[in-house]
């Protein structure tokens, strides 16, 4: 079986790597939040000192990290740290499943080139829940060979896995899903409430809904309203998910993309400001379906 290092165990990459040792693989972890490397050696994995010492000898690199500076520190590494780059040997594949903006993914992706090493952005789509029953979305910029190899691992993980082009082009493919996650959100949140201010059933009127033209991914899997779908943040006081500061830093990717292919993105742009505004108003820890009560009304 494969030989994984996975670093990063956030709400993320923890049942991501969880998966991967329940279909027999070594995986070694590491993490600087030492419950989080806990919890994954307690499922059988692996730890190591370092994120380098825990890729040294992998046959696969996969990381999951919150930010474009954090995946350039951890590979290309500084003055005074050695990078991943430096230490995998030419048949490990480095797979970064982060969403970060695409000049980092290239930079890094170029960087390996220079080394021989295949890197592979794969951002990915499907919340916690997707992480944890292995069921996420893929999306994957890199060479045809790097996406064939790859396969072994994200198979374990995804459920539905695409190659959108050469390196960088998985994460430009993430921010357009995630401000039309936004947009969708926002326009469900509203549509919601509209029904609730005259006298609808929200459940019954996101029934109609997920059937009919307005139906989309938030009235069937993530409905904003709590207590009209079990098991979702919207019923657990917007805890777990996706957070809104997440949001905010994936808006703000999409909107920097626009400015710079000078593309019109209006409801993206709106999106960013409500989401920057819910953020600014102290939630930004808590799920992105919380939008849902800037349009509720107040008790």
């Amino acid at each position: 079986m494969a030989t994984v290092a996975f670093i990063g165990l956030g709400n993320m990459g923890g049942p991501m790597a969880a998966n991967l040792i329940k279909a027999g693989m070594t995986v070694t972890v590491f993490d600087l939040n030492p419950l989080a490397v806990e919890t994954l050696t307690s499922q059988g994995a692996l730890s190591a000192k370092t994120a380098c010492g825990a890729a040294a000898s992998a046959d696969f690199v996969i990381t999951m990290l919150p930010a474009g500076k954090h995946v350039r520190g951890l590979y290309l590494g500084d003055a005074n740290n050695k990078g991943l780059l430096d230490v995998v040997s030419k048949q490990t594949l480095l797979i970064d499943c982060s969403t970060i903006d695409a000049d980092s993914a290239r930079l890094v992706g170029a960087r390996a080139a220079e080394k021989g090493l295949e890197f592979m952005d794969a951002p990915v789509s499907g919340g916690t829940a997707g992480a944890a029953a292995g069921t996420l979305t893929f999306i994957c910029g890199g060479s045809d060979a790097a996406y064939a190899q790859a396969q072994t691992v994200l198979t374990v993980m995804g459920g539905n896995i695409f190659h959108a082009g050469a390196v960088g082009a998985g994460q430009v493919a993430k921010i357009c899903n995630n401000m039309l996650l936004s947009v969708l959100m926002v326009g469900t949140s509203e549509s919601i409430q509209l029904g609730l201010d005259n006298g609808l059933d929200p459940k019954v009127l996101s029934d109609i809904m997920k059937v009919s033209s307005g139906g989309n991914w938030t009235l069937e899997k993530y409905n904003p309203c709590p207590d009209v779908m079990e098991n979702v943040p919207s019923s657990k006081g917007y805890q777990g998910g996706f957070m809104v500061d997440l949001m905010v830093k994936d808006l703000g990717l999409s909107q920097e993309a626009a400015l710079a292919s000078n593309s019109s993105t209006p409801m993206g742009s709106l999106a960013r400001s409500l989401y920057v505004n819910h953020a600014r108003q102290g939630n930004g820890s808590r799920d992105f379906s919380s939008i849902f009560e800037q349009f509720s009304k107040k008790k």
